[in-house]
């Protein structure tokens, strides 16, 4: 009780101290402004309804906007941009924003646009008035809305003089016009059918069509509330008709370096295929360039391809601008003649990146030197060579942060990508216009050490070829995918004491995993869906599902050569006398994202994986099972210390040092479960050169073997359709998001609410939190030491977690 009541006092000091920074925050900004000022507190439309209230409010002018409830802009400007008790004038910090000072003429500005916005949506006899009221050097700010009658399009009528254009608009105009008899006017339809009638001109050759072409006149009638519209293609003035226009010769002409081209530049004098190809740099072969240039003599133009040429060649990653002109020929003949003018980057470059990944229980470093060579051939194929190496130390058991390194990593890996598919047969269907492809070569060699307990060794080759089915469908497959595994315990097998004997009864699964030496052939694809959209706030679903095939090839082949089994557990026929692995591991990622408005998003996601050994494997290579936990899963737990099942470390490893030696290593499985729910808003506009967002979030999920493992005699690990409410683990949590462009530097704080390694009601340990949590705390640490129970974990990271 007395552990109760002093959460109780904290928590009522900690609500406290809010309510009064908040109101701090709300309040504080009016001593700093002059007698004769004041400070916008509410701004309301009134009569307006729900359908235009949002847009509306983004007319009036942000100066005299009121800030978010929460004031924490307000607060933070106010704290570093005050001096003698005034707003400072100059040496602005960009920290928070200032507070919105009444003004009467944006006021009215902002009276006026509203207006003009109801006349665009239909209402064009619409009166807006403001009034402003003024306390305590407070203002609040009303707009009063008389929208006025609805008027609805009651004819819609067209004058095109040129035939032709007229035949080709009509034949389309069903399939994106959005103006119809009927209808409520509405500004925003003409725009957009000025903006496709545009498209559709460009797209049908007809180079020289601009958008004053299309005017619209709006014939309204006040009684009948109704509105005559005349949509006008015009011709040009000097000319009878539009003109359609082809492609003559392309110039593709590079400079000699990034600071682009000498006054005089001298042309090839070779024309091939349409195409004079010039290269003053002398660093790039014709053919790697040209395959991406759309624009090929004697076709229609069409815009679509002068925009798919430009992306192409931004893509290959070798030019910094890239730059489409145009020449009509000399002659009357109706042709423009393309020149492309690529300005190259640098093509080497040498990267040292450092990393600090910390958990709350770990903490560690890695290290990492990166060379690239975007143009290694001379055909802007990009060559990576990467050597990292890192490790990870348990914290909070006394000593210094690095006197418990339990983990060591290093790894050497080079990768070629060639931006184009290097296949026989199939190349030629994947043509570049929906995006990029590529195939890439990698190699790399992986060394991991566990203290006192293990060494790993894997190499992995593939080859994997990459194309981009439309700008939001992307398909990656790997036909050749090649791994070898082996390992060593770092003691002696044939010692005798009770801790090598705990280890290897209550382990010995692990322990095979680890030291079996294997070969892995087989083949991977990936999709994704909409992963172009991730960093928008529209409404979407993104999608990404894997599949991971390995041994069937080699099966087969031992099966055609008689290759016999071993005699003990009927499975394990090598190739090159080394087991091979068999085996199956599709993944989902499913996620909706919705977006609120005003930078406010929220995600659902669900994250499901199967790894499934079968035919020549017993169980699945070690890197290749699950694990859960960690910055992007359920984030009140620390990576690898989650599940599997109701597994529980203290129980299932009763000896100290078997616990401590099989840290991260003995909480894996075959299968994955996870489903994550997030709410993102934006708390700060300026924050030292970037923006603060929030985020609160409730994680759920597990990892599960498939099948009962030899320390699991109460199948406590293994996945039940009838266990999975007690088995699942859930978290919630609160986090922060520094964005600035480029990079978004993320912390979260997540809490425990359900944990399944315990049992019943001991499983939601949030009731053990609120009633204090230390005489909890000391009970599970004295049983499960080195462990320590953390209700809450810490979380940093690069990036959105999903």
């Amino acid at each position: 009780m007395k552990a109760y009541y002093n959460y109780k006092k904290n928590v009522q000091f900690l609500a406290n101290l809010l309510l009064i920074i908040l109101f701090a925050a709300g309040c504080s900004s009016t001593k700093y402004i002059e007698p004769y000022q004041s400070i916008v507190k509410k701004v309301e439309i009134d009569s307006i309804g729900k359908a235009f209230e949002e847009e509306a409010y983004n007319y009036i002018q942000k100066d005299i906007r009121p800030t978010s409830k929460l004031g924490i802009n307000v607060l933070l400007y106010n704290m570093f941009n005050t001096k003698d008790g005034r707003y400072k004038t100059s040496n602005i910090k960009p920290l928070g924003s200032p507070p919105p000072i009444l003004d009467s003429a944006i006021v009215d500005i902002s009276r006026n646009q509203i207006q003009k916005y109801l006349n665009s949506k239909g209402y064009f006899n619409a009166k807006v008035k403001s009034d402003i009221k003024v306390k305590d050097k407070k203002a609040e700010v009303i707009f009063t809305v008389n929208k006025g009658p609805e008027f609805k399009i009651s004819e819609f009528n067209y004058q095109i003089p040129d035939s032709a254009v007229k035949q080709l608009y009509l034949s389309r105009r069903d399939l994106f016009t959005h103006i119809n008899k009927g209808m409520r006017f509405d500004d925003d339809s003409l725009a957009y059918e000025r903006d496709k009638i545009y498209q559709l001109m460009k797209e049908n050759g007809y180079f020289d069509f601009a958008k004053p072409y299309v005017r619209f006149l709006v014939d309204t009638n006040s009684n009948a509330s109704k509105a005559k519209v005349t949509l006008l293609i015009d011709n040009p003035l000097d000319k009878a008709k539009h003109e359609k226009y082809k492609i003559g010769e392309t110039n593709i002409i590079v400079a000699p370096n990034s600071d682009g081209y000498p006054d005089s530049v001298v042309l090839n004098k070779r024309i091939f295929n349409g195409i004079r190809y010039t290269d003053l740099s002398k660093k790039f072969r014709r053919n790697p360039i040209v395959r991406y240039n759309f624009l090929r003599e004697g076709e229609q133009y069409d815009i679509r391809n002068e925009n798919t040429t430009f992306d192409r060649l931004y893509e290959l990653n070798v030019f910094k601008n890239v730059k489409i002109d145009y020449q009509k020929a000399k002659d009357s003949s109706l042709l423009v003649n393309p020149f492309i003018q690529l300005i190259p980057q640098k093509i080497m470059s040498n990267r040292i990146e450092g990393e600090v990944p910390f958990n709350g229980g770990t903490v560690g470093f890695n290290l990492s030197n990166t060379y690239t060579n975007n143009n290694l051939f001379r055909g802007t194929e990009r060559f990576e060579f990467q050597i990292k190496g890192g490790l990870q130390s348990r914290v909070g058991q006394g000593g210094s942060i690095f006197s418990d390194i339990y983990q060591r990593d290093f790894s050497v890996s080079s990768s070629l990508s060639v931006p184009r598919l290097m296949m026989p047969f199939f190349s030629k269907y994947v043509t570049g216009k929906g995006g990029m492809p590529h195939t890439i070569f990698s190699a790399s060699y992986v060394f991991a050490l566990q203290k006192d307990f293990f060494t790993r060794r894997v190499f992995l080759n593939s080859l994997t070829y990459e194309f981009i089915e439309t700008k939001s469908k992307l398909h990656s497959v790997t036909p050749i995918n090649f791994e070898y595994r082996f390992g060593d315990l770092l003691f002696n097998e044939s010692d005798t004491s009770q801790y090598i004997k705990d280890l290897v009864k209550n382990n010995g699964y692990t322990l095979a995993l680890l030291t079996r030496q294997s070969i892995t052939l087989g083949i991977k694809y990936a999709y994704s869906l909409n992963a172009d959209k991730l960093l928008t706030g529209d409404d979407f679903i993104y999608f990404r599902g894997n599949i991971d095939v390995a041994g069937n090839m080699l099966q087969g082949l031992t099966s055609l050569l008689g290759t016999k089994s071993d005699s003990v557990t009927g499975k394990d026929r090598k190739i090159l006398n080394v087991p091979f692995n068999q085996y199956v591991r599709p993944e989902v990622d499913i996620r909706w994202y919705k977006g609120l408005g005003l930078d406010k998003q929220f995600v659902a996601r669900l994250n499901l994986g199967v790894a499934y050994a079968y035919g020549n494997s017993v169980d699945m290579p070690f890197e290749k099972l699950f694990f859960a936990g960690g910055s992007s899963g359920v984030r009140a737990w620390q990576a690898r210390t989650l599940g599997p099942g109701n597994y529980n470390r203290g129980q299932a490893i009763p000896d100290e040092e078997v616990r401590r030696t099989l840290y991260g290593v003995d909480q894996l499985g075959d299968l994955h479960m996870e489903a994550n729910l997030e709410y993102r808003f934006k708390l700060v506009n300026k924050f030292f050169g970037g923006k603060l967002k929030g985020a609160v979030f409730l994680d759920m999920g597990n990892v599960w073997n498939l099948r009962v493992k030899e320390a699991d005699s109460a199948q406590v690990t293994v996945f039940k359709m009838k266990n999975l409410a007690k088995q699942i683990a859930i978290g919630t949590g609160m986090g922060f998001r520094y964005d600035v462009q480029y990079f978004v530097f993320r912390f979260d704080v997540g809490l425990k609410l359900k944990d399944p390694q315990f049992t019943g009601s001991d499983q939601w340990v949030i009731n053990k939190f609120l009633s204090g949590g230390k005489k909890f705390r000391e009970d599970y640490d004295l049983m499960n030491t080195p462990d320590r129970y953390r209700f809450v974990q810490y979380n940093f990271g690069i990036g959105m977690p999903f």
